[in-house]
C-alpha cells in the first residue's frame, strides 16, 4: 500500500508537472501545448507492465479525462465571467441625470415669497410667482429648498412648488436653440441636401418646436418652421424667473409713474375737449348774433339770413371741432408716449428699404436686429446686435400694455410696435422693411421698452 501510494504521489506530481509545462509555452507561444498525447501513453506503458502499475494507470487514466473536461468547460467559464464583467461595467457607468431635475416650478395661486433663511420669520428677499421657475440648490430636512432664480437666491416652502417634473418644466418654459457657428443654415427638412430656408448668425437663438429627429432640432423662424443641425447649436430652456424686492419696487414704481402720466394725459384731453367745445360754442354764438344783426339790415331776407347762419355755423362748429378735437388728442396720445412715438415716425422713412442679412445700413440693406438697433442708434440707444440679446435690453411690459417704439421679440425675429397692433421690421428678402399686421402674426416672446 505505501509503495502504491509513492508512485502515486510521483505520477501527480509528473502530471502537474507536464501541465505547468504546457501552461507555460502556451503563454509563451500563445498556443496551447498537446500535453495530453504523453499522458496517453504513460498509460499504456503502466497498463502493459501489469500489477500495482496497471492499477496506477487507472489512475492516470482517470486524470487524464478530468483535464480534459476543464479544458472543455474553460472557454465557457471565461465567456461567462466575461459576460458577468461586462455587466458590472454597465452598470457602473455614470447616468447623465435630466436637465430638468433640479428645476422647481412653483404652483401657488399667485406666488411664494423667497426667504432669507428657511423660517417663515425670515426676511423676504422676492416672490417666485405661478409658474415662475427656480433651480435647487439644497434640500432641508424640514421641508425646504434653497433656491436660485434670477437674481433671488434663497428659501421657499417645499409645498409650493414642483421639482423634476420635465413635462411641467417644459410647459412653462421656452426652449431654445443658441447658434455656437458663424452663420448657421436653416433648412426644410432634418438633412443636409435640404433647402436653406434661412440663415441665422452666431450667438442669435430661436424657439424649438420639437427634438424627436436624431440630430436636428426643428425651429420656428421669421420664414417659417425649419430645422437646425444638433451639432451647431445649444439647446436651453428659459425661464420665468423670482422677482427680487428690488426689481419688484422698480416696477411699481414705473407702473405707478406711467399710471400718472396715463392719468394726466387723460385730464388734459379732458380739458382740451372741454375748451375746444367752448370756443367752438362761441364762435357759434357769435355767428348767431351777425345772423341777427344781417336780419336787422335787410328786412326780408330773414329766410335766406336763417339759412345762411345755420349753414355758417355748422360750418364752423362741424369743422374747428373736428379739427381741433383731432389734433387735441393726437397731442395728447404723443404726450403719453412722445419719445416711442418719435422713433417710429423715423423709422418709417425706411420703408421699402431692402433686406440684407447681416446689413447694418438702414437704406442700403439690413436685417430685423440691425433694423431696431439702427433705428434706436438714432436717439443715442446703443443696442446689441442680434434679436436674442436685444430681447433683454430695456424692461418688460405686457403685450396689453404695448406702446409706439416698444421692441417685440419674437423667436428668431424682432421688430418695432407702430401702433394700431402693427409692426415695422426688415421682414425678409421678398418684402424688405416693411408693415405687418397683426402684431401677434407670430407667437410673442417678448416686449420690452427703452424709453
Amino acid at each position: 500500500m505505501k509503495k502504491r501510494m509513492t508512485i502515486l504521489a510521483l505520477l501527480l506530481a509528473g502530471a502537474v508537472t507536464l501541465g505547468s509545462y504546457g501552461m507555460v509555452q502556451a503563454g509563451q507561444e500563445k498556443r496551447e501545448v498537446p500535453v495530453a498525447g504523453v499522458t496517453q501513453t504513460l498509460a499504456q506503458v503502466l497498463k502493459e507492465a501489469g500489477g500495482v502499475q496497471a492499477q496506477t494507470a487507472d489512475v492516470v487514466e482517470e486524470l487524464q479525462s478530468n483535464a480534459a473536461v476543464a479544458r472543455m468547460m474553460e472557454p465557457e467559464m471565461v465567456a461567462e465571467e466575461a459576460w458577468e464583467t461586462a455587466e458590472i461595467a454597465e452598470n457602473e457607468l455614470p447616468q447623465t441625470a435630466s436637465e430638468f431635475a433640479d428645476i422647481a416650478v412653483a404652483q401657488v395661486n399667485h406666488y411664494v415669497n423667497v426667504r432669507q433663511e428657511p423660517d417663515t420669520e425670515s426676511e423676504i428677499l422676492g416672490k417666485l410667482y405661478d409658474k415662475s421657475a427656480a433651480t435647487v440648490l439644497e434640500t432641508t430636512e424640514d421641508g425646504w429648498y434653497r433656491i436660485t432664480s434670477g437674481n433671488v437666491n434663497g428659501y421657499v416652502k417645499a409645498e409650493y412648488v414642483v421639482v423634476g417634473d420635465e413635462e411641467l418644466a417644459r410647459s412653462v418654459g421656452t426652449r431654445l436653440a443658441t447658434v455656437t457657428t458663424t452663420t448657421l443654415f436653416v433648412r426644410t427638412e432634418p438633412t443636409t441636401e435640404a433647402k436653406v430656408l434661412t440663415m441665422l448668425p452666431d450667438g442669435d437663438d430661436v424657439v424649438v418646436t420639437d427634438e424627436s429627429t436624431e440630430g436636428w432640432a426643428k425651429v420656428s423662424t421669421a420664414d417659417g418652421d425649419g430645422y437646425v443641425a444638433l451639432d451647431y447649436v445649444t439647446l436651453s430652456t428659459e425661464y420665468i424667473h423670482a422677482e427680487s424686492k428690488a426689481e419688484e419696487e422698480a416696477r411699481l414704481a414705473r407702473e405707478e409713474a406711467e399710471r400718472q402720466a396715463a392719468a394726466r394725459a387723460a385730464e388734459e384731453a379732458r380739458k382740451a375737449r372741454e375748451a375746444e367745445a367752448a370756443r367752438a360754442a362761441a364762435e357759434q354764438e357769435a355767428a348767431r348774433k351777425a345772423a341777427e344783426k344781417q336780419e336787422v339790415k335787410k328786412s326780408g331776407a330773414g329766410s335766406s339770413a336763417g339759412s345762411s347762419s345755420g349753414s355758417s355755423a355748422g360750418s364752423s362748429s362741424g369743422g374747428s371741432a373736428g379739427s381741433g378735437s383731432g389734433s387735441s388728442a393726437g397731442q395728447s396720445a404723443q404726450t403719453a408716449s412722445s419719445n416711442g412715438q418719435a422713433v417710429v415716425d423715423y423709422a418709417r422713412q425706411f420703408l421699402g428699404n431692402p433686406y440684407v442679412y447681416g446689413g447694418n445700413s438702414l437704406t442700403n440693406g439690413t436685417d430685423c436686429s440691425g433694423f431696431v438697433k439702427g433705428v434706436y442708434a438714432a436717439f443715442g440707444i446703443n443696442l446689441p446686435r442680434t434679436s436674442s440679446e436685444q430681447r433683454s435690453v430695456g424692461y418688460a411690459v405686457s403685450l396689453s400694455e404695448i406702446q409706439p417704439g416698444d421692441i417685440v421679440c419674437y423667436s428668431g425675429h424682432v421688430g418695432i410696435y407702430a401702433g394700431n397692433n402693427t409692426l415695422i421690421h426688415a421682414s425678409n428678402e421678398k418684402t424688405g422693411i416693411t408693415l405687418t399686421s397683426p402684431v401677434t402674426y407670430r407667437s410673442v416672446l417678448a416686449v420690452r421698452r427703452i424709453f
